[in-house]
């Protein structure tokens, strides 16, 4: 499965596992069966409320709209659920996958259309050859679609929480105390993060100072606290703050 990183609003990457072919299909082929079940129920409709025989008094024009109103939820189901659900379709939601703008914001309307449009060309003209390939084929499993839209797909059973990213959970009274963490970068903040929390799980402390030791160095911030762990935990929670509301 191959790896994307989305770059969001806050300018921070965060890693996603895009969905795979199999999950792809799945979905397609569980909102293709959702569509038949649909269009069984109109047929049964048509034949059995006496709408047939109405129809075939009509003239050509008049029934063919009437055929064409019927079957529109078809035509446009796809993009009406992505829309409706940020992303996902029944079959989506039940693969536990999802569209995403691969620079981190939302996916909007105007993106869902034309991931609908391009269908013609990677499902509908070519059976689903020219999508499947596509997909198979590039860096972030993309159909042309996806690449046209900007957009990927990717599955939300990734083991991703906000301890896999530099973010923090910090409220909205959160007083920061080192301004001078600023210094740092993203990649410096992410290294950090990534070796405090092995540090912790192993309680290597002697990792944990080193850090401590290497933050004053970089940063001229002083260890106010007298504990290397809340120290670590608060830069890195005043990093969030002021990166996030600059």
């Amino acid at each position: 499965m191959s790896e994307l990183s989305i770059n969001t609003t806050q300018n921070v990457n965060i890693n996603f596992t895009a969905a795979t072919i199999g999950q792809r299909i799945l979905a397609f082929g569980t909102d293709l069966l959702i569509m038949i079940a649909y269009m069984i129920i109109i047929v049964m409709f048509i034949n059995y409320s006496g709408l047939g025989d109405a129809m075939g008094k009509m003239d050509p024009w008049s029934g063919a709209a009437i055929m064409i109103v019927l079957f529109i939820p078809i035509t446009f189901y796809s993009i009406f659920f992505e829309s409706l659900f940020e992303g996902q379709t029944l079959g989506k939601r039940l693969l536990k996958i999802k569209v995403v703008k691969i620079d981190g914001y939302q996916a909007s309307f105007g993106d869902y259309f034309i991931r609908w449009l391009f269908r013609l060309v990677d499902i509908v003209f070519s059976l689903g050859t020219v999508g499947f390939i596509s997909i198979v084929v590039s860096e972030k499993s993309q159909r042309l679609g996806d690449m046209a839209a900007g957009t990927a797909i990717i599955s939300l059973k990734s083991d991703i929480s906000i301890n896999s990213t530099i973010l923090e959970d910090i409220n909205d009274g959160y007083v920061p105390i080192y301004p001078l963490v600023i210094k740092l970068s993203d990649n410096d903040v992410r290294i950090i993060k990534d070796n405090f929390q092995r540090a912790q799980k192993h309680y290597d402390h002697e990792i944990i100072r080193k850090l401590t030791h290497k933050i004053e160095a970089v940063t001229g911030i002083k260890n106010q606290s007298g504990n290397d762990a809340d120290f670590i935990k608060t830069v890195l929670k005043d990093y969030n703050f002021y990166t996030q509301n600059m």
